[in-house]
């Protein structure tokens, strides 16, 4: 197997020789731009292990893995808009660097050029099954990013509906990109379904510990400021949890403290301060590890050899221990 780094470097080579150099300058300049603001390259490299897990020849695995890079940046370049958001990974997003237009046009280039590069696969005969998995995964993508706008106006959101939402936006593109890897690689219908599902779950629990790091993160060791989330009234685990326990006083100071509009700061530590009150940081962490220990079982399920799958769990473990 393949080390992640390894893996990180074969891909930004293979995505460097692929930018668009082409015209109109004004399609393609904002999809190289998006393409190039950096990030771990987890859906990729991920491919790329589903793929490795299975053949030691993982260059022809490469096109599909830049698919999937290009569909995320897509989804994000239209969320970006959506959001009316400034930035992207300290830099402008796209619709604020080149405009709206360009953002709306480019990024359905972007979905265009994902199906040219899936359809790159070696093996020709591979193409219907994988595309029905992407297809798939793209359609419930959109379906989790209009349920996370739909949460934004509703009074009342269960915590079931807010978990399915998670893991429409942001789980099944990690579990599908395992799975694509793992065809391409030459597994079988139920290794590439449990590697499938061993995405799935981690993607949950990754979002999860997103949702924990946000309140109660170091925002040296988690990369940005922390209570974004109560400071935007952003419906997570934690404040759905909250709004499901608290009664009494507890109840009426969550929804004073969730009204303050004015001081950002003080909201944050009303809310918080609720929070730990009612445990649900601890309740959060222990969901996050019941997702993780369902991953790993999935993970055991797949019929190769023990060490061949280490650095598979090697990173997703690294993955879970970002820093309290």
């Amino acid at each position: 197997m393949r080390s992640v780094e390894h893996l990180q470097e074969l891909f930004l080579k293979f995505l460097q020789k692929e930018l668009f150099d082409q015209s109109p300058i004004e399609l393609y300049e904002p999809i190289n731009y998006i393409l190039q603001l950096g990030g771990k390259r987890l859906r990729p490299v991920l491919l790329l292990m589903g793929a490795n897990l299975f053949s030691e020849d993982i260059d022809h695995a490469l096109p599909a893995a830049l698919a999937i890079e290009i569909f995320h940046n897509f989804s994000l370049v239209h969320d970006d808009i959506m959001d009316e958001a400034p930035l992207r990974r300290g830099k402008p997003t796209v619709h604020i660097k080149y405009g709206q237009n360009a953002g709306i046009l480019s990024g359905d280039a972007m979905l265009i050029l994902t199906y040219q590069y899936l359809n790159q696969l070696k093996n020709p005969e591979q193409l219907p099954s994988i595309l029905q998995i992407f297809n798939q995964l793209a359609i419930e993508v959109c379906e989790g990013q209009q349920y996370d706008m739909n949460f934004e106006t509703q009074e009342l959101v269960e915590i079931a509906a807010y978990l399915k939402m998670i893991e429409l936006k942001t789980s099944v593109l990690i579990a599908g990109g395992l799975k694509i890897g793992a065809l391409i690689g030459g597994a079988g219908e139920k290794d590439a379904h449990e590697l499938y599902e061993f995405g799935r779950h981690i993607g949950i629990a990754f979002q999860l510990q997103d949702d924990i790091l946000d309140t109660f993160g170091d925002p040296e060791k988690f990369g940005k400021k922390v209570g974004g989330d109560i400071a935007q009234n952003k419906k997570t685990f934690l404040l759905l949890k909250s709004m499901e326990q608290a009664i009494g006083q507890d109840r009426i100071d969550l929804l004073a403290a969730l009204s303050i509009t004015a001081d950002p700061i003080q909201k944050i530590e009303q809310v918080t301060r609720i929070y730990d009150k009612l445990k649900v940081q601890e309740q959060a962490t222990e969901l996050m590890e019941e997702y993780l220990r369902k991953a790993f079982l999935h993970l055991d399920r797949v019929n190769v050899g023990a060490s061949r799958k280490i650095l598979l769990r090697n990173l997703a473990n690294e993955l879970m221990m970002r820093e309290i």
